[in-house]
């Protein structure tokens, strides 16, 4: 019994110790896990930011593609308003597709698929050309295919009032004439056509261009060769212009008197002017002072100024046989009245001066300055007609074209077709 009590009791004492083994072996367990934790870290971190970036890259580029893909969608809609005349709406769209990506107009692929209906395909070629003519005919195929009565312009908003869009055609070409008006501002005509397609077409009607080429050459302008349209002949055969007033300006050093202590002589710098403001009627008016066009150009704007020193006259356009266009104009003072006149002298008894009439005449070579067309003239010819109502004796004065005959250079002027008198 002995033995086996102690049996027993060393059965124990070696369960016993195995179980006080058993907690050194779990915390060398969990400290072994704990450096190995530690030592995965760094690795798993590095590993995490990577996947991380990588994620970043791949939405940014998909953010990117989607914001690509919706500028090219809003650059596309404003081109198509552009080509429908909508032009406000088309300046939007493209803003937006600019704020969206500022290159995009670089990016886009312009092709597109062929017409299946065979209907717009030729018109949008020839559109590309950029030739007047075939924008001409674009313009009107477009508005014949959207209605079988089409109208000139439709309006963009639900309005309560009559549109524009109502009138006859008729109505609104005489609106045009009245735009153009008898002073032939073709500039503002232009402008009007930048409206809608419908003005467009209505501001190259061929019978405005050919009205205003006979205002300007008369006769001359009977054929269109070697022009393609009346407008053409308007804007390129050599003419004057009559939307504003072409300027001369002379100076000069003049020499003074000495002093009366003899110490030093005065020098005396002169400047002067002169002034031409053609009519499309013919007439013209000349004018030289010292005045500065500040206080000169709007007193011209009438055929009428009121004037003493104004010369009134006519002129004519003569195109040599070496394709140079010459200006000549004669002009002479304003008539006085023989009342006043009587009324000044009737104390005096002294015969009055022989009675003689003035008139200027004048030549000048039209040119083109720059990329300004028709704004030089240079002198060519400069002489003075004294005719005495006596005898009819006319006595001519030519003057030499020295150096104070510098050229005239035209200047615009807004307030000469600021208002219309008369339609064309």
């Amino acid at each position: 019994m002995a033995e086996e009590n102690a049996n027993i009791d060393g059965t124990l004492e070696e369960d016993e110790d195995e179980s006080s083994d058993e907690p050194d072996i779990q915390l060398e367990l969990t400290a072994f896990r704990a450096r190995w934790m530690s030592e995965l870290k760094p690795s798993s971190g590095a590993s995490g930011a990577g996947d991380r970036l990588a994620r970043a890259k791949g939405v940014r580029r998909t953010q990117e593609i989607a914001r690509e893909e919706k500028a090219t969608e809003l650059f596309l809609r404003a081109v198509q308003e552009e080509q429908n005349g909508a032009v406000y709406e088309a300046i939007k769209f493209y803003r937006m597709a600019m704020q969206l990506v500022p290159d995009i107009e670089f990016k886009i692929n312009y092709s597109r698929p062929a017409d299946t209906d065979g209907g717009g395909g030729h018109f949008e070629d020839s559109d590309a050309d950029g030739e007047i003519e075939d924008l001409l005919a674009y313009f009107e195929q477009q508005l014949t295919l959207e209605s079988s009565f089409p109208k000139i312009c439709s309006p963009e908003f639900e309005m309560t009032q009559t549109h524009i869009s109502a009138l006859p055609r008729e109505i609104l070409m005489y609106i045009f004439r009245w735009v153009v008006s008898s002073d032939l501002d073709m500039r503002t005509l232009e402008q009007l056509s930048l409206v809608c397609r419908g003005f467009y077409i209505c501001a190259r009607d061929p019978e405005i261009w050919r009205s205003a080429c006979l205002r300007v050459w008369g006769r001359n302008c009977t054929k269109l060769v070697p022009f393609k349209s009346w407008r053409e002949m308007f804007l390129q055969r050599p003419r004057v212009r009559f939307d504003g007033i072409y300027i001369s300006k002379t100076s000069y050093i003049r020499q003074g008197e000495e002093s009366l202590d003899g110490f030093y002589r005065a020098w005396h710098h002169v400047a002067y002017f002169r002034y031409l403001r053609f009519f499309p009627d013919g007439h013209v008016l000349m004018l030289t002072t010292p005045e500065d066009p500040l206080s000169v150009v709007p007193r011209l704007r009438t055929r009428n100024p009121r004037m003493d020193s104004v010369l009134l006259g006519h002129f004519r356009l003569l195109q040599e046989t070496d394709n140079q266009t010459k200006v000549f104009a004669v002009v002479c003072k304003k008539k006085e009245e023989k009342a006043a006149e009587i009324a000044r002298n009737r104390f005096y008894r002294r015969s009055p001066a022989p009675e003689a009439e003035h008139s200027f005449h004048v030549g000048l070579h039209l040119s083109t300055r720059g990329q300004q067309r028709f704004s030089k003239l240079v002198w060519i010819h400069h002489s003075c007609h004294i005719t005495y109502k006596l005898t009819g004796e006319t006595v001519i004065t030519a003057f030499d074209l020295d150096k104070m005959y510098t050229p005239f250079f035209f200047a615009r002027v807004k307030s000469y077709t600021a208002f219309s008198e008369q339609p064309l």
